[in-house]
């Protein structure tokens, strides 16, 4: 899938889910279990043991129409390029690594790199970063996103960190194109309820049309 069509989907849908865990069967579950939830866009951390791998066997059994695959805590160009290598659609960091951003257009690869300052977001924006990660989101909240869309409009955020479905909607209508949702949207499977994982990717693609005025 093209690169353009790749952040058109992700931001036309607007939630990712950041998949943690600490086995590769765990965090496959937990891919599979939001894919039924309609949670098409997931970002397969480097955090998980084997995460390339993972990344690789679940670009080989789903298309792109039936999932966006990302990895994230990517901290380096190294990484990134094995992400890619595997089957990664998009890339994700906490912090902003010129060089990985540099890997990341060569590939014409989204690179979303992580950003706590307007500082950064500008630089991160110069790099050549398509949608800048707010991160931790939990420390600024959606004022501090629309601040960021006072002097520049044009600035793609997308918190990562303390969203809920409590906040999203706040969050979206603040201008973020969308979230990203950790464990407050997988932490069933540290219960086995993957279920309950599917059942609040339904909740949080719903507040996400609600705030953007297509409920």
């Amino acid at each position: 899938m093209d690169k353009e069509m790749v952040i058109s989907r992700i931001c036309d849908v607007g939630l990712v889910a950041v998949v943690r865990a600490e086995t590769k069967d765990v965090a496959k579950r937990i891919t599979e279990a939001c894919i039924e939830g309609g949670v098409v866009a997931v970002e397969v951390t480097f955090t998980v043991p084997g995460a390339h791998e993972i990344i690789n066997e679940l670009a080989k059994s789903y298309s792109s129409d039936e999932i966006l695959l990302g990895a994230g805590t990517v901290l380096d160009p190294e990484t990134a390029r094995i992400a890619i290598l595997s089957g990664a659609q998009y890339v994700v960091s906490p912090c902003l690594n010129i060089d990985t951003v540099r890997l990341c257009n060569r590939y014409r690869v989204p690179i979303m790199p992580g950003a706590m300052t307007i500082k950064e977001v500008v630089e991160a924006m110069e790099a050549g970063a398509d949608i800048i990660k707010l991160f931790p989101g939990e420390i600024f909240g959606p004022a501090f996103v629309k601040a960021i869309n006072g002097p520049m409009p044009h600035a793609k955020i997308m918190p990562t960190g303390g969203v809920s479905l409590d906040n999203i909607g706040e969050w979206i209508k603040a201008g973020c194109v969308a979230v990203g949702v950790g464990g407050n949207l997988t932490s069933g499977a540290k219960t086995g309820d993957y279920q309950s994982i599917t059942s609040k990717g339904k909740q949080y693609i719903e507040a996400i049309r609600v705030a953007r005025g297509r409920g």
